[in-house]
């Protein structure tokens, strides 16, 4: 029996649907790169945007012309979404329910009650997700995910170090620590910045990163860990979401755009270097084009690295939803290309810095006549070579510098 697995989502989906084909490995399933030879389809799908919905739709019609599979959706689905799906799939399983696929599927049961703790098959043999928690208390007014994940649940410090340390003995060179708002961690009296720095005490050659922090939990203990760390990666992703005070307000993300920028000020004292990316919505109901300027300034301002711009989409079950979108979809990505455009410069400045210097980088991947990957300042960094390097460190010398990376050779 095959099976193939659609992810839809963030990196958390992605670690979820490693954990999925864990569970269908240990009751005989074999992974199969084409979806027409599978007998078991799972679509792991995320409901944050509308958009991801619409796909999850035209790809279960889709499905229904292939005969003689069997079909699971599971991931971030809404109550709603359930019911509108529940003709289209086989089963619906809740992501926490996935230890139970073996007896849905009329196979032995595992034994295992958290998903988790099953351990994953990894995608990567040398970059790994870890979520070290999951779901959030905090109910963004656009977002869905409390509804969806629950509250805020941490797994065992413990548990997390036992995971990270065998990965360290397969010789794995990047570790992502990853929540939907990560530096909430809690274990007790170990808290994400304590969390830190165990895992750099952990021997070894490797990196540390991390995603996705909130602000209003950035504190300045964080700040100290990240840069007393010998292994923590100088690269931060601190959503704003907006940059006028009233819009966040309405978003329910409690903290002011001053408050925001006093905590960019506070890490960049302490990471002088350190890469900068944010995620940020426009469009968001009731933003005048004076507030989405203020936006646009908070860009200037800070000259993010990188930043990941969505466009304001409709969601059901959200108290957002309850507003009127008075912001039309030209008006909102034109407003995402005026960011972009900012976005361009800012990058393409920060990244000349790099001209001439000799970075380490950690290849991912290869195209002919190329490889590319990650430096320490999480750029991505392309490089004219056939050499398979694949899952190594090398060092590059910096030759050029573009918007969105940068190029080297092989030194």
């Amino acid at each position: 029996m095959n099976y193939y697995i659609v992810t839809f989502g963030c990196q958390m989906n992605q670690s979820d649907s490693e954990r999925i084909s864990a569970v269908l490995e240990s009751i005989g399933y074999k992974i199969t790169d084409k979806i027409e030879r599978a007998n078991l389809v799972v679509i792991n799908m995320c409901s944050v945007r509308q958009s991801a919905v619409d796909r999850v739709f035209g790809l279960s019609e889709k499905l229904k012309d292939m005969k003689g599979k069997r079909t699971i959706l599971t991931g971030c689905v809404q109550k709603r979404d359930k019911r509108k799906f529940a003709e289209l799939f086989d089963y619906i399983v809740d992501i926490k329910d996935i230890v139970n696929l073996p007896k849905i599927l009329k196979k032995k049961p595992v034994a295992k009650k958290d998903y988790l703790k099953i351990v994953p098959n990894y995608l990567s043999s040398f970059s790994a997700i870890i979520p070290i928690m999951t779901g959030c208390n905090n109910f963004c007014s656009y977002c869905v995910v409390p509804s969806i994940r629950g509250r805020e649940v941490s797994r065992p410090a413990e548990e997390i170090i036992c995971e990270i340390k065998n990965l360290i003995n397969r010789d794995y060179k990047e570790i992502w620590l990853l929540g939907q708002n990560v530096n909430s961690y809690k274990d007790g009296a170990i808290s994400f910045p304590k969390l830190l720095r165990m895992i750099d005490n952990i021997p070894g050659k490797f990196w540390i990163r991390f995603t996705s922090s909130h602000p209003k939990d950035f504190s300045d203990e964080l700040i100290t860990a990240m840069a007393k760390g010998k292994k923590i990666s100088p690269y931060l992703n601190l959503p704003v979401q907006a940059g006028d005070d009233k819009i966040l307000k309405q978003m329910n993300r409690p903290y002011t755009v001053a408050q925001y920028k006093n905590a960019i000020k506070k890490v960049r004292k302490a990471i002088p270097d350190i890469a900068l990316s944010t995620d940020i919505i426009v469009g968001f109901p009731g933003e005048t084009k004076k507030q989405f300027s203020n936006s646009a300034k908070l860009f200037k301002e800070i000259k993010y690295d990188m930043a990941y711009i969505s466009e304001y989409s409709h969601r059901s079950g959200t108290s957002a939803s309850k507003m009127k979108d008075t912001v039309d979809k030209k008006e909102k990505k034109s407003r995402k290309e005026v960011l972009n455009e900012i976005l361009k410069k800012t990058g393409l400045e920060n990244n000349k810095k790099f001209l001439g210097k000799e970075v380490e980088v950690l290849i991912d991947r290869k195209k002919p006549g190329i490889i590319l990957g990650k430096s320490w300042h999480y750029k991505t960094v392309k490089i004219d070579s056939k050499k398979d390097l694949v899952g190594k460190f090398v060092q590059v010398k910096i030759t050029k510098a573009l918007s969105w990376g940068l190029e080297g050779d092989l030194i």
